[in-house]
């Protein structure tokens, strides 16, 4: 009986140190604006001229870590209890993705604009522009997950604010996918 009870108690003790909380969210939105930013750089500097196959690998391999800080995100929000979030954290989530907004608008209107350089490379079947569709349908899955995770889980405060910033977002996404159709 006294080693369920210290197991019961081990238990209880290792979920709550587990536990995904409002700052878990708040440090992967940290993430995805880190990584969103080092792709967005990586695409401004990428030249319409004359560009690499190694450096346009790299920005696929930033896509992909992107793609894995929004699902880690997604996860984390779900995850979090009670829902909706605290009017406070609320707030502060929904800043932060407003501070993200328009890094990933210009990401992919820059992604938009390489287009020409992306299809100079010298590789056959447009390989390049291919792999750059497949990240933005990608991406848009994934950031689609967690701006429907985010949205569900706000305040009834800042749910208008939430739809508003997801509706921009798929907007400028679309339009880039639809660039690279």
């Amino acid at each position: 009986m006294k080693f369920q009870s210290s197991f019961f108690i081990l238990t209880s003790l290792l979920s709550v140190g587990f536990a995904t909380t409002t700052a878990d969210v708040k440090a992967d939105i940290a993430t995805i604006t880190s990584q969103a930013k080092a792709l967005q750089a990586a695409i401004m500097a990428f030249p319409n001229n004359g560009g690499s196959l190694i450096t346009a690998l790299a920005m696929h391999t930033d896509a992909v870590n992107l793609g894995s800080a929004i699902d880690k995100a997604t996860s984390d929000v779900n995850a979090v209890t009670p829902k909706p979030f605290a009017e406070a954290d609320g707030s502060a989530i929904l800043a932060a993705v407003q501070k993200l907004e328009p890094i990933i608008t210009n990401t992919v209107n820059q992604i938009v604009s390489k287009k020409a350089a992306f299809q100079a490379l010298p590789l056959p079947n447009g390989s390049i522009p291919a792999l750059v569709k497949q990240d933005l349908v990608d991406l848009n899955s994934k950031a689609s997950r967690f701006e429907a995770a985010l949205t569900k889980s706000a305040s009834p405060n800042h749910v208008a604010a939430a739809t508003a910033i997801k509706a921009s977002l798929d907007a400028a996404v679309a339009r880039a996918i639809a660039a690279y159709s």
